[in-house]
């Protein structure tokens, strides 16, 4: 039995439009039910599954608003998208300040509320399996997110090689995650109940860095006014965590190649030194390699902290794992920031699968977090995404199987649909799948003028 694409209710009081939208969603592949005004309507959303329901504004007896109140009441997340004449432009925008998902305004083309449904549907079921990655988030190994083959495997080197005392080299690029990983070889370490002592090389001016490592004693330099314990000695028993040691001076790599070498460091003033036992976690975004060869890393430190290298994927690299990040970010920050329950909108799900996220996991929590703040409906739309998010927005309805080109196609389209709404650039970028911003960035591009007649 061939599969349902979802099930659509059609509510809708003019009998030709009704078995139009059935024909055309039946063929699409939906499983479709009828009914001829509202409060039949509401009758078949309490008896059947139902995935989208497309309802008119106008109708005798219960109102398409009056249907969206009841659903919501009963069902919060199941996507309305309402039809509307031109005349009811501002009765549909208030529908979806009331919680419609979307409005599509008469007459429209079939294939612009297909595009509607279907988007609904994805984004009902993206929001399902958000609400089922929530449920099982923190039953990860060390709360990191892995599901994708290169992250498991990441994991698992952790788990093999955790227990050693040898020093673990973490590479990746900036906002991969590496504090997380060095954090996971700890928890899972016989250490794990030592301090777990974090320094990140490139935020210490030079001149301070040996003496957060090492220590100092009373007088050694001016402003030494007192002893002091380096990170050594903090992290006794424990891990201590070098992030961004690629960024530290060749001098003091020197030094920090003989603590490791004979578990023991000599604060600066000191006249003897002081037996330590830490394990050395370091990490960089450089490649060390290279770096060794242009002689600004010591190879003889290389070597020693190159026992076990951890390679870090950017995301870009692992796709599988954006959803889930997503899903994460959305219930760290949506309870911190008391919005519980959100969602992203399918198109901006489809900008960030487009995204080459430069900034790695950092950046996608932060565009998550920023999300949140701006949002509304509990749903991160484009609208709320930072610019740097919008660079390639894909192509939202209709280019048939021709071989003009996108732009010319695009073009078209983009014309067709502000002369449905008349000119409504507002109308015209929710349709279209832009922010306004977008939007008008390409009537500049391809000087499309006022198509308001």
């Amino acid at each position: 039995m061939k599969k349902t694409a979802g099930t659509v209710l059609i509510v809708e009081d003019d009998d030709a439009m009704r078995m139009l939208l059935d024909e055309q969603l039946t063929e699409a592949g939906y499983r479709v039910f009828t009914a001829v005004e509202g409060a039949e309507g509401l009758e078949q959303v309490l008896r059947h599954s139902v995935d989208v329901v497309v309802t008119d504004l106008k109708m005798p007896g219960m109102k398409g608003d009056e249907l969206l109140e009841a659903i919501r009441s009963r069902d919060p997340e199941l996507p309305v998208v309402v039809i509307t004449a031109f005349g009811s432009i501002e009765s549909a925008v208030e529908t979806m300040k009331a919680g419609a998902y979307h409005y599509v305004a008469k007459p429209f083309r079939m294939n612009q509320l297909l595009v509607t449904v279907g988007n609904a549907l994805r984004e009902r079921r993206l929001r399902q399996e958000l609400q089922d990655l929530k449920s099982i988030m923190g039953k990860g190994r060390w709360g990191i997110v892995a599901e994708s083959v290169s992250m498991r495997r990441v994991l698992d080197l952790v788990s093999r090689a955790a227990a050693s005392d040898s020093p673990i080299l973490i590479q990746g690029e900036s906002g991969t995650g590496k504090e997380l990983i060095a954090r996971a070889f700890h928890a899972e370490s016989p250490r794990a109940n030592g301090p777990f002592v974090a320094l990140n090389c490139s935020a210490i001016p030079e001149a301070l860095l040996e003496s957060q490592l090492f220590g100092h004693r009373k007088g050694a330099f001016t402003d030494a006014r007192e002893d002091h314990r380096g990170l050594f000695q903090e992290a006794e028993g424990g891990t201590l965590f070098l992030d961004e040691i690629g960024d530290m001076a060749l001098p003091l790599q020197a030094k920090l190649l003989r603590a490791l070498q004979e578990r023991e460091v000599r604060p600066i003033g000191a006249s003897a030194t002081i037996r330590v036992n830490v394990r050395i976690l370091a990490a960089t975004h450089q490649d060390l390699d290279q770096w060794v060869k242009e002689g600004r890393f010591r190879s003889d430190l290389f070597y020693r902290l190159n026992v076990i290298t951890v390679k870090i994927p950017p995301l870009r690299d692992r796709p599988e794992d954006l959803v889930p990040l997503i899903a994460h970010f959305l219930d760290k920050h949506g309870r911190r920031l008391d919005r519980p329950g959100w969602t992203v909108a399918s198109d901006t799900l489809e900008l960030f699968k487009h995204h080459s996220w430069p900034g790695n996991v950092r950046e996608l929590e932060n565009v998550i977090e920023r999300g949140l703040i701006l949002g509304r409906d509990q749903r991160i739309t484009p609208d709320d995404l930072p610019e740097s998010v919008h660079d390639r927005a894909p192509l939202r309805a209709d280019a048939g199987h021709s071989s003009r080109p996108i732009a010319e196609v695009e073009k078209e389209h983009i014309v067709r649909t502000l002369r449905a709404v008349r000119g409504n650039k507002a109308a015209a970028a929710r349709i279209l799948g832009f922010d306004r911003k977008t939007l008008y960035r390409k009537l500049e591009q391809y000087r499309i003028e006022d198509e308001s007649h």
